[in-house]
Parts: C-alpha cells; sequence; structure tokens
C-alpha cells in the first residue's frame, strides 16, 4: 500500500474542505433550529477560535478521506462512498463509547453521528470521483 503524493487531487481536497464547510453550515443551522436549545451553548467555546479550528478540521479531513480513497484504490463514486462510509461507522463506534459511558447525550450523539456519516461518505464519494 504505497501512496503516490503526487497523485493527489488538489482540486478534490479544496472542493472536500468547502464542501464540509458548507455541509456543516446547513446542517448545524437546520438540525439545531438555530437558537432553540439555549442549553447547548453551556458548553460551546467563545470566540472566533471555534470557526478557524472547524475550517482547519475540514480541509484536513478532506486530506485524509483523498489519502484511504486512494490508499484503497477507490475508483468511482460508489467505492469513494462505501471508503467514507466505514470511516463514518469508526467515528460513530467512538462516540457509541462516549454516549455508553455517559460522555454524551442521547440528542448530541444523534447529531454528531449524523453529520459524520454524512459528510464522510460524501467526502469519499467526492474523492473517488475525481480520483
Amino acid at each position: 500500500m504505497l501512496i503516490d503524493w503526487n497523485e493527489f487531487n488538489i482540486i478534490a481536497i479544496i472542493v472536500g474542505g468547502l464542501l464540509y464547510m458548507v455541509y456543516g453550515g446547513i446542517y448545524y443551522s437546520v438540525r439545531l433550529g438555530g437558537d432553540k436549545h439555549p442549553e447547548k451553548k453551556q458548553n460551546e467555546v467563545e470566540g472566533p477560535m471555534k470557526y478557524v479550528i472547524s475550517v482547519v478540521v475540514a480541509f484536513i479531513s478532506s486530506f485524509i478521506m483523498a489519502v484511504f480513497v486512494q490508499a484503497t484504490g477507490s475508483k468511482g463514486i460508489g467505492a469513494g462512498m462505501l471508503i467514507g462510509f466505514m470511516v463514518g461507522l469508526i467515528i460513530t463506534l467512538v462516540y457509541l463509547k462516549n454516549r455508553l459511558f455517559g460522555l454524551m447525550t442521547k440528542q448530541s450523539f444523534m447529531i454528531a453521528v449524523g453529520d459524520h456519516l454524512i459528510i464522510f461518505t460524501l467526502l469519499g464519494a467526492l474523492h473517488g470521483w475525481l480520483m
């Protein structure tokens, strides 16, 4: 499993990062319904750093999906979606463990799992398609 660093599609990584940011903005604004949940504010980080870090995470996630899709040779939308969905499932297992030990509410668990399953499946499809 050798990775050819020259074969990465930089455009796909950038588009994936932008997709992650747009999707996150839509998902959390629709899913959380704006400020209808004042209790979520108590654990929220204040200031602009949360947005800066979110942007960095979006591009790192897109890059990592590009690595996984290329390393597995998953060409095409379907194969990329499968890899992305598998990554989402691994993340779901981590959240499930946290939920079982009371580190997350059921609502937070469902929101996070839905977010990650969908976005990583989309990122996998994008990178598989543009590989």
